[in-house]
């Protein structure tokens, strides 16, 4: 959260991020945040739940990435290897999805 390169339009998060400061942070840099609040917060705020919906969509798809063994125990050296694992297994999937249309 740290880079300000990329700012969030929309930042979706679990109940664990739920605090003043990630809100405020995100709305500075022009976002909307969309975290559901904690069941203890006195302030409730709402959230998109159509929106929210697509949160679980990526870590399912990252659960799946993480059934190649190589990618779920890292073992490469370089950042540049690990990402070429990951989208390599990202292309395996995708076709997958895509010749079963």
């Amino acid at each position: 959260m740290a880079a300000h390169d990329c700012d969030p339009d929309v930042l979706l998060a679990d109940r664990g991020y739920d605090s003043d400061a990630i809100r405020d942070d995100v709305r500075i840099r022009g976002g909307m945040p969309e975290i559901p609040t904690k069941k203890n917060r006195r302030v409730q705020h709402s959230v998109n739940r159509a929106l929210y919906a697509l949160r679980n969509r990526i870590e399912r798809f990252i659960n799946r990435l993480k059934n190649s063994r190589r990618i779920a125990t890292r073992y490469d050296h370089t950042a540049n290897s690990f990402v070429g694992f990951v989208l390599l297994a990202a292309i395996r999937h995708w076709i997958k999805f895509v010749h079963a249309a």
